[in-house]
């Protein structure tokens, strides 16, 4: 048995999406168990870059199976975009499978996502407005429409004509809004239907197999640890578990059935939309952070607010996730720095507290104990062995294994394949 889990450690877009390409030529199978359409990998091959949705990130490699698993909300209609514009590029899409468990997000779900955060006013939660949280709501109110439905003709009918009329009904209500039309859906979802059909099967029963037969099997999570809905900084959360827990539940796989996580640290720190940001820089130094790294958004191109690595959020990540190891991405960015700080700890109140706060007025006063390091201003993206880092890297990446209390397994110097230094080898 051989299975891996990657998962990021931040608050999303920490490169997880190129680790897993790494990964995924030493697999058979890359799963993808959470989330939808509103999280994007950007994955680089022989330098050109490709944005990844829905499709997993195996999908550049020849010979390997990708599966969207029953956690993940599916928008067909990005699906089908993005396979197009994949086989543009000549990639060929033939080993990709999706969940029959899998929730279908509809146009009532996108268009109730944008009317909901208007309405927020000052609370508004930066949802990417793609229909992922109401969609996993309607999964939670037993209304949400599944795979399984939608390729069948007779189920989708029944179900879209209920449902739609309790969702016309609090469009009108909530947003005075006009109805949306049953045919105008019934007709577009069908034709996705006939199109994706071929690729849906039982795949709980798929994957328990493959683990059974000793086939590698790699998971990859869409958002990140801060992002989870109960143990992110809620409610400035997705709607999903990217934590390693919610493989289980998103691939319908027992947690006997992991072998090994892994856990994803950009080299700084990145969110996107609202929340307390303890290590955020408005300043010069978050401008440049942001610049050279190139900081917007992969699906919405929003830039993203920049600051110092907070060794606490690995930490954090390192025992929801029973890490065994942290792949080190865009430690590059660092390169142009004089001058390198890492939180290592939080201060509320005039004391250090060892716990993540759960109250956000807690958590956007707390003062993080910073550590500065020297920088080493020395190019590494040409770097392939550990030993080869100029010394000051070293010691940064060193520190932040004793803070998060795991080990280091990879580095990355740079978005290609090759730019990656491995430090733990047979991680399948």
């Amino acid at each position: 048995m051989s299975t891996v889990v990657v998962t990021g450690t931040q608050w999303g877009d920490e490169g997880k999406g190129k680790i897993v390409d790494y990964l995924a030529e030493q697999s058979d199978i890359v799963v993808r168990y959470q989330g939808g359409s509103n999280a994007g990998h950007t994955v680089s091959v022989d330098g050109k870059e490709f944005k990844l949705r829905l499709m997993p990130s195996g999908i550049l490699y020849k010979g390997k199976t990708c599966v969207v698993g029953d956690g993940v909300v599916f928008d067909p209609e990005v699906l089908l975009a993005e396979i197009a514009s994949l086989q543009k590029e000549g990639i060929e899409i033939a080993d990709y499978l999706i969940s029959n468990r899998a929730q279908v997000v509809m146009p009532y779900h996108r268009l109730m996502d944008g009317l909901e955060e208007e309405s927020r006013g000052n609370l508004k939660i930066g949802t990417t407005k793609r229909g992922i949280g109401p969609c996993y709501m309607d999964r939670d109110r037993r209304i949400g429409i599944r795979m399984c439905d939608l390729i069948d003709s007779e189920s989708f009918a029944d179900k879209l004509k209920t449902i739609l009329a309790m969702k016309n009904n609090e469009l009108k209500a909530l947003y005075n809004h006009a109805p949306l039309d049953y045919n105008e859906i019934f007709e577009e979802y069908s034709a996705y239907a006939e199109k994706l059909r071929p690729f849906v099967i039982d795949t709980p029963s798929y994957l328990n197999r493959a683990i059974k037969n000793n086939e590698k099997v790699l998971f990859e999570g869409a958002q990140a640890t801060m992002l989870d809905i109960d143990y992110g900084t809620y409610p400035y959360v997705t709607a999903s578990h990217p934590i390693s827990g919610g493989v289980c539940v998103g691939a319908g796989v027992g947690p006997k059935k992991i072998d090994t996580t892994v856990g994803v640290v950009k080299a700084y720190c990145t969110r996107v939309g609202e929340g307390p940001f303890p290590t955020e820089q408005l300043n010069d130094i978050g401008e440049k952070i942001r610049n050279v790294g190139h900081e917007f958004g992969t699906v919405t191109g929003r830039p993203r607010r920049t600051g110092w690595l907070d060794g606490c959020v690995v930490k954090y990540a390192g025992y929801l996730g029973s890490l065994d190891y942290l792949a080190i991405t865009r430690l590059d960015i660092l390169d142009h720095f004089d001058e390198i700080k890492m939180c290592v700890a939080y201060k509320h109140d005039g004391k250090i507290i060892d716990e993540m706060p759960a109250n956000l007025r807690v958590f956007g006063e707390v003062e993080p104990v910073y550590e500065t390091f020297k920088g080493w201003n020395t190019d590494t993206t040409a770097i392939r062995e550990y030993e080869d880092l100029p010394e000051q890297a070293k010691v940064y990446l060193k520190r932040l294994a004793e803070v998060a209390e795991v080990e280091i397994g990879f580095v990355s110097v740079g978005p290609n394949r090759d730019q990656t230094i491995v430090c733990a080898e047979n991680i399948f």
